[in-house]
């Protein structure tokens, strides 16, 4: 990946993780290095310099000297996500139509149980309502309406507004919600309730201190739970952790840098900081995984992808289908509806830090949903954990090297380790130590398995139609075991996968996204003057997201001359309940003509989601959303091109491993190789175990991984290398 001496290094990505923190740093050659370091949750910034300290310390190089040539920086973090879980979020006041102030304690059914195994959805007693984030008390009502059409049936009493600000400021409120029904139809009542709050702080001698979010400025789009919370998120969360961006942003600047950061956002691109819809950047790491992913796939001429991230927390899984991934518009995170794009990543509770137990009542061992986090395991004692983790059972079986985690920064204690695996686990199991962990381990991955396979069968392909991308810290210790006996198109592993999602944060473009409801119909009956009328409404809609995009580029004081639009709709049959997104063939819709070419790519759409036979064009069509990007050029990372030596490595060592089936439930000698010895060309055999202080790539008997120009890893069985 990369070889010691003078480095300009160009490109910085930051990945904090709820485990690790991964920075990967480019230099003028697209040569990287990744750096890692735990993550510090009270103050990202004190992990990022620690993981940049590692990346720049491999080119003997530290942050005081590389930060002032670097051009691009991009942040990927969980402090906002860790703040709306632990409810450490602002003082907020809410404002919504009279009758709704209880609101966040009804919820809707489905957000009650999100999170929950199938069997528990189905037991009404264990679904449980949040926790609100703005009680009761701080929820005002006030009277006026404005229809589904967007047309107002009652006007909205000032009075009310204003007893209701006066209210909130008074219980010294740190920011004000304004969310009323179909205000993304018509937002003039929202909007005189800004005026009329702004006022109110003027009067109360805090103009300025307590913002005002509009759901129909930040996210006018229908479904109105969503849309409150998602609006709630950016004040209650959002907001406060700018502080937390800007210490990070302070602390390169301390360094030399001059370069502006930029957050990864949940539609896959990047934004600055100081964009006002910071919450989009609310789950942004793992979305720095997929877009690698696709980065990787356009470069290597892939055509399908299944992204699978294994963290210390969680097992992430996204499905690259046709070039591109899939974005949902009201996905659900932290057991909130919301209502803004997210690029579709499935999620289970099953990571390298997930806990196992024993249960009780039917003497079953489980894993997680919870986890040792950043604190690893038992074996490592000053994280102060009492219960198991699977970072414990690899430690046992001797595919984990104790002097040599995280480059032999952390000591793990292995005996420890075995001492509580045969209290917590192989004593009520009836097994030895070595059975007991390989038995869960196994349990582990084929859970993992089940949950990658069923992702592309529930698409309707087989995984015959996929490549494999394995990455993430734990991801190439256990890629052999979930990618067992299922026959992939391939199996690839970068080498540098434990920063393959700042990898990815790297390789997106700084791009908004805005998006738009208009529930424009285009029924059979319209005729030549009616459809040309539709498209006028569509156009005039892109124009007005262009301006706002633009507004946020102006902020980093880039010309509307640089930036390259992308018009988008999503659209679907007139009395369908599911939407589909694609982009329009054309950037305006001046006649007939051109609408009937975004009918026909629509029809196309369609037919390789579901089937041509599937098409229902007498219906007549709804378009649900207009969407704009606004993209503009910055520079990425290219992938390394070494020349191949065929091969086998040099030795590092030879251990006792146990394999679990693979090794017959044995202890086996194992070749173990590090990572940065291995060449371009060079080929392993298992059983073999390849060491880097960021990641362990295990490759059990049977299976074969060999490293191409690219520094990726294809993993094979060996009768096929």
């Amino acid at each position: 990946m990369s070889d010691r001496g003078a480095r300009i290094p160009r490109v910085l990505a930051i990945d904090a993780g709820g485990t690790m923190t991964d920075t990967f740093i480019v230099d003028e050659h697209g040569s990287f290095v990744v750096g890692k370091a735990q993550t510090t949750p009270e103050d990202e910034s004190v992990g990022f310099m620690a993981s940049a300290r590692d990346a720049l310390g491999q080119w003997d190089s530290t942050p005081e000297d590389g930060f002032p040539a670097i051009v691009s920086g991009i942040y990927s973090g969980t402090a906002m996500l860790n703040r709306l879980l632990q409810r450490q979020g602002l003082r907020v006041g809410c404002i919504v139509n009279a009758g709704h102030e209880d609101y966040l304690r009804l919820e809707r059914g489905i957000q009650t149980y999100l999170g929950s195994s199938y069997s528990d959805r189905l037991h009404l007693a264990t679904h449980f309502h949040n926790e609100p984030l703005v009680p009761r008390e701080r929820m005002k009502g006030v009277r006026g309406r404005i229809d589904v059409f967007g047309d107002e049936v009652l006007p909205l009493r000032d009075e009310d507004v204003r007893v209701a600000a006066r209210e909130l400021l008074d219980e010294g409120v740190q920011g004000i919600v304004v969310s009323l029904l179909f205000s993304y139809r018509n937002s003039s009542h929202e909007q005189r309730v800004a005026a009329i709050l702004e006022e109110e702080k003027k009067s109360s001698g805090v103009n300025g201190s307590v913002p005002v979010f509009l759901s129909s400025e930040l996210y006018p789009m229908r479904r109105d739970l969503p849309r409150l919370n998602s609006t709630l998120i950016e004040a209650y969360a959002a907001e406060p952790s700018r502080t937390t961006l800007k210490a990070v942003r302070d602390i390169t600047k301390q360094g030399g840098a001059k370069f502006e950061l930029r957050v990864m956002s949940a539609h896959g691109g990047t934004v600055s900081i100081e964009t006002a819809e910071l919450g989009r950047t609310l789950v942004s790491g793992p979305i720095g995984g997929v877009v690698g992913g696709q980065a990787l796939a356009e470069r290597m001429g892939l055509r399908n992808v299944l992204c699978t991230d294994i963290g210390g927390t969680s097992f992430d899984i996204a499905l690259i289908t046709d070039g591109r991934f899939e974005i949902t518009q009201t996905p659900d995170i932290a057991r909130f509806v919301l209502n803004m794009p997210l690029v579709k990543i499935d999620s289970i509770g099953a990571g390298t830090g997930s806990f196992v137990r024993v249960n009780p009542n039917s003497n079953r061992p489980e894993l997680g949903p919870d986890s040792a986090g950043s604190r690893i395991g038992v074996s490592w004692p000053p994280g102060g954990l009492e219960t198991v983790s699977v970072t414990d059972l690899n430690l046992v079986l001797g595919r984990l090297n104790p002097d040599y985690f995280l480059g032999g920064d952390v000591d793990l204690d292995v005996e420890l380790a075995r001492d509580a695996i045969e209290r917590q686990l192989a004593a009520p199991l009836g097994l030895s130590v070595p059975d007991a962990a390989a038995g869960v381990i196994e349990l582990f991955e084929q859970t993992l398995k089940n949950e990658a396979v069923g992702q592309i069968l529930g698409k309707g392909y087989s995984p015959t139609d996929y490549t494999l991308l394995c990455y993430g810290g734990g991801g190439p210790l256990h890629v052999a075991g979930y990618t067992d006996g299922v026959h992939y198109r391939e199996v690839l592993v970068p080498a540098w996968a434990a920063g393959f999602s700042a990898f990815g944060c790297a390789c997106a473009d700084f791009d908004y996204r805005y998006d738009q409801t208009v529930d424009l119909p285009l029924l059979p009956s319209f005729g030549e003057a009616e459809r040309a009328g539709i498209g006028t409404m569509i156009t005039s809609a892109w124009l007005g997201l262009q301006d706002r995009v633009a507004a946020e580029f102006a902020k980093s004081t880039i010309e509307r001359e640089r930036i390259r639009f992308t018009h988008a709709v999503r659209m679907q049959y007139y009395g369908q309940l599911n939407d589909i997104e694609f982009i329009s063939p054309h950037a305006a819709l001046e006649g007939r003509a051109q609408v009937d070419d975004l009918i026909a790519a629509f029809e196309e759409a369609y037919a390789k989601m579901y089937a041509s036979s599937a098409r229902s064009p007498e219906f007549g069509y709804l378009v649900t959303h207009v969407i704009v990007h606004g993209t503009v050029d910055v520079e990425k990372p290219a992938l390394p091109q070494m020349p191949e030596q065929p091969g086998t490595p040099p030795l590092k060592a030879r251990r006792p491993v146990h394999w679990g089936r693979a090794s017959d439930g044995e202890f086996v000698e194992t070749d173990i190789f590090q990572l940065e010895e291995i060449r371009a060309g060079n080929s392993i055999e298992g059983p073999a175990i390849v060491e880097h202080s960021a990641t362990t790539f295990a490759v059990p008997p049977g299976r074969n991984a060999s490293l191409d120009c690219h520094h990726i890893f294809h993993l094979t069985d060996s009768s096929e290398a």
